[in-house]
């Protein structure tokens, strides 16, 4: 009888653990992890990168299920451009022009929702919030995710309206006359992701 019992239990364990999911959190590698962003006007383009500040990726049964991250906007550089040029348009990126960094030191993007793509470009859409100078958008976009040996990635390109933000300085949408110094609502990022 006692082993009947003790076979009935370790059959239960063993199915328990079976059933089990996995979940875990893995850090955002802040050293390997970075966006680069490109900006476009009229008469060109600028661009350059802006790390990430925290973060981290949930992580269940082997496949990225949430996560979030922070970004340094203090940390905006522009890598098209040296010397007093350069300094120059990293201030004003981070004035009240732009990101208002001064008030506003860091944005955040909280995942809300991953779903598998069909697409030959990327494996999974995801959905979010993301927080520019205390204004939160949901946005969506492709992404390229994976977990190997329990290190996740993901990349992940895509356009934003910087209007939705605020970020309305030289925007053909709300200002008439600019001409050549008219600036693209869109901006473009290029996210790229490793955790620990």
């Amino acid at each position: 009888m006692k082993t009947k019992v003790l076979s009935i239990g370790l059959v239960a364990i063993i199915m328990a653990a079976a059933f089990t999911i996995l979940r875990k959190e893995v850090k955002v590698d802040t050293n390997s992890s970075q966006i680069a962003w490109v900006g476009e006007k009229v008469t060109g383009q600028h661009n350059g990168t802006v790390n990430i500040k925290e973060g981290a990726l949930e992580v269940e049964n082997g496949q990225v299920t949430g996560g979030s991250f922070v970004i340094d906007m203090n940390s905006i550089d522009v890598l098209d451009l040296e010397g007093e040029y350069k300094d120059k348009l990293m201030g004003h990126l981070r004035s009240d022009d732009f990101f208002s960094v001064e008030s506003h030191p860091t944005a955040k993007f909280v995942i809300t929702s991953i779903e598998k793509s069909e697409a030959t470009d990327a494996t999974h859409f995801l959905a979010g919030d993301l927080t520019i100078k205390g204004i939160t958008n949901k946005i969506t976009f492709p992404a390229n995710i994976t977990v190997e040996d329990g290190k996740a990635t993901a990349k992940a390109s895509f356009a934003l309206d910087r209007t939705k933000w605020e970020i309305r300085y030289g925007s053909g949408s709300f200002f008439d006359g600019l001409g050549d110094k008219m600036i693209y609502d869109d901006f473009k990022l290029s996210v790229n992701l490793s955790s620990l």
